[in-house]
């Protein structure tokens, strides 16, 4: 098998683990299949390239720590998905994208710049009235109260790299 065919496999397969996924969780990949299996090679070749699966339309740095907010599903799929119908890369798509009624289309973008996203890393985890610092995934919004976030998100899976310290005050 070559090289590129090898890829392609690799994506075929993603592509059908992560509609299984994004279904089961009330999400939808793009029903355009040729674009979603290419941006599924973007997610294999940044897998094997970095370690994770950093959105295939950004400039990832290489780094697992300033690339986090951007590991696909990316901390703006909401947002995204809310006001334009599809996430930045169009990888997951809105119900009226996938009805017909909207096409998905190119967005701006909502990554801060890099001074804001390094001030953000910054912050210390809240503690919770026992003491117990607070996380909260990235993804899906769970939170958890513990000395650390958990290896996977109980709801979506998500790995522990993916919480956040959680600030119960904000100002």
């Amino acid at each position: 098998m070559s090289d590129d065919e090898e890829l392609k496999e690799k994506a075929r397969k993603l592509m059908e683990k992560l509609d299984r996924e994004a279904e089961a969780s009330g999400y939808h990949l793009n029903p355009d299949r040729e674009m979603t299996l290419m941006l599924c090679e973007g997610l294999v070749r940044n897998q094997e390239r970095y370690g994770y699966m950093g959105c295939p339309c950004r400039m990832l740095e290489g780094k697992l720590e300033e690339d986090l907010d951007i590991i696909c599903p990316c901390d703006y799929r909401d947002p995204d998905l809310n006001d334009y119908g599809t996430c930045y890369c169009a990888l997951y798509v809105s119900d009226a994208v996938v009805k017909g009624e909207k096409e998905a289309e190119a967005i701006p973008e909502r990554r801060p710049a890099e001074e804001e996203r390094k001030k953000k890393g910054e912050k210390k985890p809240m503690e919770s009235k026992s003491g117990i610092p607070v996380y909260r995934c990235r993804v899906c919004g769970y939170l958890c109260a513990r000395e650390g976030p958990p290896e996977k998100c109980p709801i979506c899976k998500a790995r522990k790299e993916r919480f956040e310290s959680f600030d119960l005050n904000p100002e």
